[in-house]
């Protein structure tokens, strides 16, 4: 995982960018300890940026008119280019069409593999009525990046499952893009559920819940084994 650059991207909002994002930025500061670095560039729900103890910068690309103007991905994507550290990017949906013309038009993916940096695309499938939606994203992405891919499957109690994905004709057709897959598996709504809630709204990696008493001991057991079962899948990705 060594000078590896980590885009976390899907077009369709609320799917869960930012939960992948902070526990991949926690995996990453696991596995290679002072070698992270992180950004947000969503423009509305800076979300990411909320997480304190992973020091995410937060990128203003926005005019004065609340328009995106692309050139201002430049600092952010010069910092990554010249860095030796581990990147991870969490792009938000209204951002997402911008910084994706920006990477294709400079030829910003092929530059940084040309450099000696894994670049690697984490993209989100959401189960139920999102999964139309973010399957084409998923198709989309393959075809534009060839890059190394990690599918992300969001089985968020309320949305269902997302349908065998993996055995669709569709991710057959890409997977040779995809390096893993990491199961975000639906849990128990009333218990694991409301724990992950309270840990997404408290905007605390795992080593702050452990150490924070606010949390009860079930709270702590619980969400400890959720982030350590995406580590667990993490592992086994192809890096």
């Amino acid at each position: 995982m060594n000078n590896s650059v980590h885009f976390v991207l899907q077009g369709k909002g609320g799917i869960g960018k930012t939960l992948v994002s902070a526990l991949l930025a926690q995996y990453v500061e696991h596995k290679e300890p002072e070698s992270l670095r992180c950004f947000d560039t969503d423009q509305e729900n800076a979300t990411f940026a909320s997480y304190i103890d992973l020091n995410v910068e937060l990128v203003d690309v926005m005019n004065t008119d609340r328009t995106i103007n692309r050139k201002m991905f430049d600092k952010m994507l010069l910092s990554i280019f010249e860095s030796d550290k581990n990147i991870v990017i969490d792009n938000g949906a209204n951002t997402f069409s911008p910084l994706m013309s920006y990477l294709m038009e400079n030829s910003f993916l092929g530059m940084l593999q040309e450099a000696g940096k894994k670049v690697y695309i984490h993209t989100i499938i959401g189960g139920g009525d999102n999964l139309k939606d973010t399957t084409a994203g998923f198709a989309s992405l393959a075809m534009q990046t060839k890059c190394s891919m990690v599918i992300w499957l969001n089985e968020n109690a309320s949305w269902g499952t997302t349908e065998n994905f993996i055995e669709s004709e569709l991710f057959a057709k890409h997977s040779a893009n995809v390096c893993g897959v990491v199961l975000l598996q639906g849990r128990n709504s009333d218990t694991f559920g409301d724990d992950i809630r309270r840990m997404n709204k408290s905007r605390m990696t795992l080593k702050q819940i452990l150490a924070n008493p606010s949390f009860n001991i079930l709270e702590r057991s619980r969400l400890k084994t959720v982030v350590l079962d995406v580590f667990e899948k993490l592992d086994a990705v192809a890096w």
